[in-house]
């Protein structure tokens, strides 16, 4: 960086208040302390990290002031600003970055520091465009990686102690994988520190591989961590659940054991590997893949369950977690929560349990006679408080019963709430715990879904469905041998939203051209529609060419 840039970029940084003349900022807390502090944090994804020409170029709107408030206003106490710089980037052997966009950057980064958030910079999707290319480039990758940072550790290296470096994101090597972000975490410290300033103890962040919590990974990571003999390290590992249950794959449409298991054992190896030997862990990133399509890939309720015993599991292995937002979550112009039950959902899991239940939906069949009902609750160490419709409190021994964890609904209720029977949501229950938020229930009729016979192409099918108040939780496809159709041939569940999907609006379920894409050409496939009520309806489709027709039973 020559004399003029770095004045340049200096000048810029006063200018929106990163840098203060006399740089007198409070001393920085230690490694374990500030980490805490920061507990709960919020990503501010698809806006630096976007690779278009700027930040709004992923579809988000400009960062303001007023965003960043908004943020602190729900709870958090930090944010991650993931940044992609190769488009910022001038020629070798400088890789110079664009004073503009480093200095938009630090005018965010300024006002989320003024609002008092911890704040946390990284390299992002630069790990997948070029710095993966490091086992055969070596020499140059390495060479662009440390200018990037030398520029930005010399740009903040007065900022504040909230201001933390991330290396890399998701790093991601095919061969060589430990040595080679070993030495790229190495390279990252080596400049950082070499910087000065505030950079000489300002907390670092790394990742292990790939940001995965495997225990090799996180081995590797803590060797690291132990050459480096640094107090100011933070590790970091992102969590997006099990993953047939985060994209509804296989079967894994319902939070249960293994889903469960799979998420106690992530916080017991994080725990056990570093916070228990005194370096402290972010969960850089966290969430639901199926998030990436649609936030209804996965059931409300199922969704709710994983995210009240992530929380849970955080606080008590006293892990901070970042909540992945690309604009999905928090509406970042109206500054409202797109799903306000599940935000509630996440912020009483900062401070304490909260009550759930087998099901958030009573299915009760439109015909026929009407019966009591039960769900089980799921306490988690909270106890049952009672059953609200509105603001009536509903009376124990004759709208429901307890027995245990069982809650039963009584046959007049039900017949009081369902009134005349017509398909979907008839009434919704509040079943109320000691502490925690409330567990929605809602009381549904529906009867069998009933599909129609169509004829489409690879590229656009759909077919009729008349649901009738049911909903749609996963699908099956196999050959006439028995054998898996469709794509993931090693199980007969297709994947949610990428191979199918309802729209209850239309009244159809769509067909994705990636299904038909692994459908063996004048192979009929049989289609089993699973829907939560219990109800399964089955559907033939025969690929034909690009014609693709579809009958019912």
């Amino acid at each position: 960086m020559t004399g003029r840039l770095r004045s340049l970029i200096a000048t810029l940084l006063l200018a929106v208040g990163v840098l203060t003349p006399t740089a007198a900022q409070a001393a920085p807390l230690a490694a374990g302390s500030a980490v805490a502090a920061m507990q709960p944090g919020w990503n501010l994804g698809n806006t630096f990290d976007a690779t278009g020409a700027d930040e709004t170029s992923w579809g988000n709107p400009r960062v303001t002031p007023e965003l960043l408030a908004g943020i602190r206003a729900q709870g958090f106490r930090s944010i991650r600003i993931p940044v992609t710089w190769s488009q910022h980037l001038g020629p070798a052997p400088d890789y110079t970055i664009d004073p503009v966009a480093l200095a938009r950057l630090a005018e965010v980064v300024g006002w989320a520091l003024d609002d008092g958030l911890y704040v946390m910079v990284n390299v992002h999707h630069d790990s997948w465009q070029w710095i993966n290319r490091m086992p055969a480039d070596h020499d140059a990758v390495l060479a662009e990686y440390t200018a990037i940072w030398t520029q930005v550790a010399t740009a903040f290296r007065d900022a504040s102690p909230r201001l933390l470096f991330e290396s890399v994101n998701e790093p991601q090597f095919v061969t060589e994988k430990a040595a080679l972000l070993a030495e790229l975490n190495t390279a990252f410290h080596t400049v950082v520190r070499g910087s000065g300033g505030r950079n000489a103890t300002r907390l670092l962040v790394m990742p292990t591989m790939h940001t995965n919590a495997g225990q090799a990974y996180l081995d590797e990571l803590a060797s690291t961590f132990t050459a480096l003999g640094d107090p100011n390290l933070i590790a970091t590992v992102h969590y997006y659940g099990y993953w047939p249950f985060s994209v509804n794959i296989a079967g894994g449409y319902r939070f249960d054991a293994a889903a469960r298991q799979d998420l106690l054992d992530t916080f017991q190896r994080v725990h056990d590997t570093f916070v228990a030997k005194g370096i402290p862990v972010i969960i850089g990133e966290y969430g639901l893949l199926g998030f990436d399509r649609s936030t209804g890939t996965i059931e409300q309720g199922e969704k709710l369950k994983f995210f009240e015993f992530f929380g849970h599991q955080a606080r008590i292995s006293r892990v901070t977690t970042m909540l992945w937002d690309n604009g999905q979550h928090f509406d970042r112009t109206a500054l409202t929560w797109r799903d306000p039950e599940l935000y509630e959902q996440m912020r009483s899991s900062w401070r304490t349990r909260s009550g759930t239940a087998s099901s958030d939906v009573v299915f009760t069949a439109a015909t026929g006679p009407i019966t009591a009902k039960t769900v089980t609750l799921n306490l988690n160490g909270t106890s049952f408080s009672g059953l609200r419709l509105g603001r009536t409190t509903l009376r124990r021994g004759v709208d429901y019963s307890l027995a245990g964890d069982q809650l039963t609904l009584s046959t007049g209720l039900l017949r009081r709430l369902l009134g005349d029977r017509a398909y979907g949501v008839r009434s919704t229950l509040s079943v109320r715990f000691s502490h925690g938020v409330p567990w929605r229930l809602d009381i549904l009729s529906y009867d069998t879904a009933t599909l129609s016979g169509a004829t489409g192409t690879v590229d656009a099918f759909t077919l009729p469905a008349a649901f009738h108040g049911d909903r749609l939780a996963t699908m099956t496809a196999v050959y006439a041998d028995g054998s898996y159709a469709g794509p993931q041939n090693w199980t007969a569940y297709k994947e949610y939203d990428a191979t199918f999907h309802p729209d209850y609006a239309a009244g159809t379920i769509g067909l994705t051209p990636a299904f038909f894409a692994e459908v063996t050409d004048g192979a009929p496939v049989t289609l089993t529609f699973i829907f939560w009520s219990g109800a399964t309806v089955t559907y033939h489709v025969t690929r034909t060419g690009t014609t693709v027709t579809g009958t019912a039973d």
